[in-house]
């Protein structure tokens, strides 16, 4: 077994355009008024094409549809993505399909034909349930309109993901457990539940760095609100199998697992980013950023930039980083095997008799209280 086949391979198909760009959100978006989607459809082919030559006879897991917002493309680009990965890759008998929406972009005749189309799961940014906050974040919806898109959603699918974001500006200890309550009430099997961060190059950074941003919760507050996540979460049957999603047990993302446990994945469209082991070398992909400038590079035969190896050292870090976000953990054979040096096991027995790790046979994993300061716990083990 090489390394990448314990976590799985994925392909990732980034649609990079959005209705508005929120102003918390810096992700690779871009807001256009006319998209041509048969030139995009040519795209994606063409792209999936050249991945298929490299990695023909493997089995392809996942595939996830994010951005932007894919539910703005057409059915019919969707399905026939689909179409092409099955055709380039053997699949797993149940392979999981997901595809971002919001629900500005939601209507029950599109749902139906994503599903006809082979969507297998659907993960709706909701980001809060009160008109007020979602206004503040910039969203296009109320939340009567999230709630009629959610039931849609649910109409059609088995599996059903919706994302909101917490330690928002003056919400309390009391907001969030009356939202967090309401939302477990609705959840389907899978919940991704976000602080709320201030990124630079955001709206929010801009704001924030000019002293307009006021009423942010304390570090105090944003970790009591963290707790109260982890606790009610798990009372109602959604337990945190990593620092920000909590799920049904069996309903996990599978493809977000492929990059918590150092799989494989292809990254397809503009920014997207991937991993790939080719004759022993684990490589990183990136493609440009602007979609323009993507089409181009794609039409002129390589839709990504140059791929970077990665040393030993930086691909056992990755493995630290991404593993410890787990409530699983890492596997210290797995590390010891990909790192020049072996973890430094009084540093792991400091940690644990600290209460921040666990360590159960060859496993290693946060605590509770180590996950809020796993920053700082990867710093101390990396060395």
């Amino acid at each position: 077994m090489t390394d990448w086949q314990h976590g799985g391979f994925g392909l990732y198909i980034h649609w990079p355009f959005c209705a508005a760009k929120c102003p918390y959100c810096d992700f690779n978006s871009h807001v256009s008024a006319h998209i041509d989607q048969t030139r995009w459809k040519s795209a994606y082919l063409a792209e999936i094409a050249r991945a298929r030559d490299e990695t023909a006879g493997r089995r392809l897991d996942t595939i996830f549809f994010g951005g932007g917002t894919p539910s703005l493309m057409n059915p019919d680009l969707v399905a026939e993505i689909i179409i092409a990965a099955r055709a380039a890759w053997p699949m797993r008998n149940d392979p999981e399909i997901t595809l971002e929406a919001n629900p500005t972009s939601i209507e029950s005749g599109r749902f139906a034909a994503y599903r006809q189309g082979g969507v297998t799961r659907v993960s709706m940014g909701m980001q809060a349930m009160n008109d007020a906050d979602l206004l503040r974040l910039g969203r296009l919806h109320t939340a009567a309109e999230a709630m009629a898109a959610f039931d849609i959603a649910r109409s059609h699918f088995d599996r059903v993901n919706f994302d909101l974001i917490y330690a928002r500006q003056d919400q309390t200890l009391a907001d969030w457990k009356s939202e967090l309550t309401r939302a477990l009430d609705l959840a389907v099997d899978h919940l991704s539940l976000y602080q709320l961060t201030i990124e630079d190059g955001t709206a929010f950074g801009a704001r924030h760095q000019a002293g307009g941003l006021r009423g942010l919760p304390s570090d105090d507050l944003s970790a009591d609100m963290y707790a109260l996540t982890q606790d009610l979460t798990a009372a109602n049957g959604l337990a945190g199998y990593e620092i920000s999603n909590h799920a049904r047990e069996g309903a996990q993302s599978l493809h977000n697992l492929i990059y918590w446990r150092g799989g494989d994945y292809i990254g397809i469209g503009p920014g997207a980013h991937g991993r790939l082991t080719l004759n022993g070398t684990r490589w990183a992909t990136e493609c440009p950023k602007s979609p323009e400038l993507w089409l181009q590079t794609v039409a002129a035969g390589k839709g990504e930039g140059a791929r970077e190896a990665l040393l030993r050292s930086s691909h056992a870090l990755e493995y630290l980083m991404m593993s410890l976000r787990l409530s699983e953990g890492m596997s210290l054979t797995r590390y010891n095997r990909l790192s020049p040096a072996p973890l430094d096991m009084r540093q792991v027995d400091e940690l644990v008799n600290l209460g921040l790790l666990g360590h159960v046979s060859d496993r290693i994993f946060p605590s509770d209280a180590g996950k809020i300061l796993l920053n700082s716990i990867i710093r101390q083990l990396a060395g």
